[in-house]
């Protein structure tokens, strides 16, 4: 892992109508020419994602995206997906031209989102102007030709509002056991594992035990015993959740034993409802409609977790009763989850900790139980209690 994956860095995203200097923002805050720019109307037609470290606070996503209010053919579909990115937005740079007229009324994005006014342009306008919008939003920051002195403003302010908020990179492992703990991470090598790498769940937990002057050692399933043997103390067991059952029967009942994707869980959302919402898995038959989500795009194999063995797994449970299962990856979700009887998510590890929160906050607001491929693999695999019982003080 060469840089902070995106997946751990705030999101800050730049919203505002067409044509009032977003893209050269972006360009500007990141210092290379990476959105296209023009005085052409709608030339933005996509959310642009960058990563850049924002000095002195550190590794952030900017977010460069379509204006609103675009009256072109395909304004309406544009403007639908800048609005979608607000469900991963930790921080909202709200451009305007500060010599429009509707400068003071800017459309309304998300209030419970921090929100920096930026109103650029401001060499081209006079004192009048200027004043009335520093008057509305004393907060704001003027942008004179997008120069230096200008950006620096923007900048001191964008770390100044982040500071304020809980950090991405939380730890996964710091707050659940102490110093000097010995780890065991069981990294097994399938189809699905990809050729001369870690996955990134495996090489975050590695650095997390790092960083909180932990003992991590690397086994798969076959050398586990071995490895069990060969350590005068263990604290705990981290497994890949596929591996469950196996890594259940090798680790003695003494030693807690968990998941990288409950780990996850434990991080990015609220556990309590990933927990609860496993029990509708009980409930399920085959009239049932379960949303399986991936964070990430990949190619599906006889072995892949969400559309082959989660399934199998819960037609064994059901004793031979199969729901019907619909799959969305990434970013790409279904209208509404209410049309669903349980949602089964991966760990997430691609996707932003706003992103899940949303997700879970939308599901919750449907009255849909949630869980994530970990969670759901210890019960279906019978060992859901020992599986949590790291996380029981937590709770």
């Amino acid at each position: 892992m060469e840089k902070t994956p995106m997946a751990m860095r705030k999101h800050v995203a730049i919203f505002g109508d067409t044509n009032v200097g977003k893209s050269t923002l972006f360009n500007k805050l990141l210092g290379q020419e990476a959105a296209i720019v023009s005085d052409v109307s709608g030339t933005t037609t996509d959310p642009v994602t960058k990563a850049m470290e924002l000095i002195p606070y550190g590794p952030i996503a900017l977010i460069d995206t379509a204006g609103l209010g675009d009256k072109s053919v395909l304004g309406e579909q544009r403007e639908a997906k800048t609005l979608e990115i607000i469900k991963r937005t930790d921080l909202i740079l709200y451009v305007q031209d500060v010599s429009c007229e509707n400068v003071l009324n800017p459309r309304p994005i998300d209030k419970n989102i921090p929100t920096i006014f930026v109103f650029t342009k401001c060499d081209l306008a006079n004192a009048k102007m200027l004043n009335s919008a520093s008057a509305k939003y004393p907060d704001s920051v003027l942008i004179f030709d997008y120069n230096e002195k200008s950006m620096d403003s923007l900048r001191n302010k964008m770390v100044e509002e982040l500071t304020k908020q809980e950090r991405d990179d939380e730890t996964l492992i710091g707050k659940l056991l102490p110093k000097d703990s010995s780890l065991v991470l069981v990294c097994p090598i399938d189809s699905e594992a990809p050729k001369g790498r870690l996955i990134q769940p495996q090489v975050q937990l590695i650095r997390d035990c790092l960083d909180h002057n932990m003992k991590a050692y690397v086994t798969n399933e076959i050398t586990l015993a071995d490895a069990l043997e060969d350590l005068k103390r263990v604290d705990l067991v981290v497994t890949d959740s596929q591996a469950f059952k196996t890594v259940d029967k090798i680790v003695p009942k003494e030693i807690k034993l968990t998941s990288f994707s409950m780990l996850l869980a434990y991080q990015k959302g609220n556990f309590r409802q990933l927990l609860d919402g496993a029990s509708a898995i009980d409930k399920l038959s085959a009239d049932s409609k379960v949303l399986v989500l991936e964070g990430c795009t990949h190619n599906t194999s006889h072995e892949d977790i969400g559309k082959v063995k989660i399934p199998a797994l819960i037609k064994n449970y059901l004793g031979g009763e199969t729901p019907e299962y619909e799959f969305y990856t990434g970013y790409n979700l279904p209208g509404s989850f209410s049309d669903y009887d349980l949602i089964i998510q991966c760990g997430m590890c691609m996707v932003n900790k706003k992103e899940v929160v949303s997700r879970l906050k939308e599901a919750e607001e449907a009255s849909v139980p949630v869980t994530n491929y970990g969670i759901a693999l210890a019960k279906l695999n019978g060992i859901l209690d020992r599986a949590c019982e790291i996380f029981a003080e937590e709770d």
